[in-house]
């Protein structure tokens, strides 16, 4: 079965979503809007797209949501839907990172699966408390460090749980930007006034921005959870507040060790997300910005080329693909992954059957407390001068 199959379940309708964030001006809220109507599977029907109520409700009928569901506030938005009978089915949460725990919190109390972008808050303490409250709910909750979507990303883990690569031994990921290599937060860029400011983005910067994104990647494909962090984080342009530059050694249970960097002043790269994986029989690597490629080399013998939807590809590479090899598929199609994959599990929720196998790779409630853990505990490491700092709970 492909992403975007229709799959019948009894209600024979598109998913109601809401949205809280990602009004105009914003990136990622058009990003998640796109996704979730790639495969037809979510209509948004609700918002509530800015903490001023006069711009949220003109944002939502800029995107021709009914004005009696454009909402002045996420609160009076999951207080109203919750009492609908054509109420949504998800919400999708959009907004910078220190609005993720609140309506988080406040949807799922009033019983509305969530979809939330990453990290999922600014403090462990907050994370933790929304694994129980996801837990009591009993509710669907999918994180979307899209990344996990693309079909390589997908069959590297498959491969690697098959035994392919043997025991790992070596694992490396980067995620180098350069966009803040300036202080472009001074000139008033959007993006990066709040990715700069403790406040709004918590207390990592590049950190949470991009280095959440390359440790969740080199968890998820590799199944490994990663026990400790020996970290170096800097802060190179004057006046920024928050760090632009992190590299970490890490230690991964098993025995396997690892290094990551995450920079966001590494002249020369636009969004250069690379991961190699390296076991006792073969090794392979994979870079974002070249997704349909897979390098895969046994040990002793040449390397293999593998296409995202060509000979090679596996099952969990084909259920994430659309088109045929050849036509590249990328970031927008990534995250479309994910809101299909939820989708197929909030359709199944409403007609009482198990969802799809494939649909369950979405990063969970779970992956989102582990990042949070990463960033606290990288941060802790460096301001011990890069001393060992374990990540998992005792």
């Amino acid at each position: 079965m492909t992403a975007n199959s229709k799959i019948t379940d009894g209600t024979n309708r598109r998913l109601r979503l809401g949205m809280v964030g990602g009004g105009p001006g914003a990136f990622i809220g058009a990003v998640h809007r796109i996704a979730a109507r790639l495969d037809d599977r979510f209509e948004l029907v609700a918002a509530a797209l800015s903490s001023n109520a006069e711009r949220s409700r003109a944002g939502a009928q800029e995107l021709h949501i009914a004005p009696e569901r454009a909402y002045g506030s996420f609160a009076g938005m999951a207080g109203a839907e919750a009492k609908r009978p054509d109420r949504i089915d998800a919400v999708s949460i959009v907004t910078p990172n220190h609005v993720h725990f609140a309506p988080a919190k406040a949807f799922l109390e009033a019983g509305i699966h969530v979809i939330c972008d990453k990290p999922l808050t600014t403090t462990v303490e907050d994370a933790l408390a929304l694994v129980e409250i996801v837990r009591r709910s009993g509710l669907i909750f999918g994180l979307t460090h899209n990344y996990t979507g693309y079909p390589l990303v997908r069959q590297a883990r498959e491969m690697i749980a098959a035994g392919e690569l043997g025991h790992i031994r070596v694992v490396q990921v980067e995620y180098a930007q350069d966009w803040l290599t300036t202080s472009v937060e001074a000139t008033g860029n959007k993006q990066a006034v709040w990715r700069t400011d403790p406040a709004q983005s918590g207390p990592g910067g590049s950190l949470g921005d991009i280095g959440t994104h390359a440790y969740n990647l080199a968890c998820f494909v590799t199944g490994l959870r990663c026990d400790q962090v020996a970290a170096d984080v800097s802060i190179f342009v004057p006046g920024r507040r928050l760090d632009d530059n992190v590299q970490m050694l890490l230690r991964f249970e098993g025995g396997a060790r690892g290094m990551l960097w995450a920079s966001q002043v590494a002249v020369g790269n636009e969004n250069n997300l690379r991961l190699r994986v390296y076991g006792e029989k073969a090794g392979l690597e994979w870079g974002q910005e070249n997704p349909n490629y897979l390098r895969f080399t046994p040990y002793g013998k040449p390397p293999l080329t593998i296409s995202r939807a060509g000979a090679g590809a596996t099952d969990s590479a084909k259920h994430a693909s659309r088109i045929p090899s050849g036509h590249p598929e990328g970031y927008l199609e990534a995250f479309a992954q994910l809101y299909a994959d939820l989708a197929e599990q909030i359709a199944a929720r409403n007609a009482g059957r198990a969802p799809a196998p494939s649909s369950l790779l979405v990063p969970g409630i779970e992956d989102g407390v582990a990042g949070v853990r990463f960033i606290a505990g990288v941060l802790e490491s460096s301001r011990q001068n890069a001393a060992w700092v374990h990540l998992l709970p005792a």
